[in-house]
């Protein structure tokens, strides 16, 4: 029992409270540096789930993801989009130094379809990220997917409600989203592996260029010419 015990403290599967050290699980820097110091200094953790909590679309949560996109994508990892709620402005990701040819959009007719596309994405070498929009999730469906996240070793975002910031999950972080009337995005820390809950950060959301979600023209091919930041 000892033996378990102190693999799961080690893995941060258990809560310390205030005896919470500096994580030594995997991450990727959010590229927000207020952000990861509420984080513990890491980021977005690999091979674990992360749930961003919010109300409606757009209020500038994929530039939350932006500098992740950026990277991997430029390292040559795959950038997966399952069912987001609207299509990709594929030329303003171009602009913001995404290599579209490792960025995959996916959409699935139902859940089985879609539990089964995420779990695959999750357990691919070649997936650097991948970003989420399910539907309602049940306990049992979220701890299949951390276990193929686990095995993947990469991020995946799940892009749910705020509604859900109430149920329970597995999930290694949790972020409450919302916007304020500054162009700002106001984080709360619902949850992190292995710390104290409850911190608060705001984010300087530039809007450098539409990303997604406004109405935007339908781009699904490309190559687009770099441009000037």
């Amino acid at each position: 029992m000892s033996n378990i015990l102190d693999t799961l403290i080690q893995n941060e599967r258990v809560w310390q409270g205030r005896r919470h050290k500096q994580s030594t699980q995997p991450a990727e820097p959010t590229g927000y540096q207020v952000l990861d110091n509420q984080l513990g200094g890491i980021g977005w953790p690999r091979g674990a789930l992360s749930e961003c909590l919010l109300d409606d679309p757009g209020i500038g949560e994929l530039h939350l993801l932006l500098p992740l996109m950026e990277k991997l994508s430029s390292n040559g990892k795959t950038v997966f989009w399952l069912n987001p709620p609207h299509t990709p402005y594929a030329p303003a990701l171009a602009r913001e130094g995404v290599n579209l040819d490792q960025v995959v959009m996916v959409h699935t007719d139902n859940e089985g379809d879609f539990l089964w596309t995420l779990e695959n994405c999750l357990r691919s070498p070649a997936t650097g990220l991948v970003m989420a929009w399910p539907g309602k999730l049940r306990s049992r469906d979220i701890r299949r997917l951390q276990l193929a996240a686990e095995a993947g070793s990469n991020v995946c975002v799940l892009f749910r409600q705020r509604r859900y910031a109430e149920q329970n999950s597995p999930a290694a972080l949790r972020l409450e989203l919302e916007p304020d009337h500054h162009q700002n995005l106001n984080v709360k820390i619902v949850k992190r592996r292995g710390s104290w809950p409850g911190q608060y950060c705001s984010l300087a959301m530039a809007y450098r260029a539409d990303l997604a979600f406004s109405e935007a023209p339908r781009v699904v091919q490309g190559p687009w010419p770099a441009c000037g930041r």
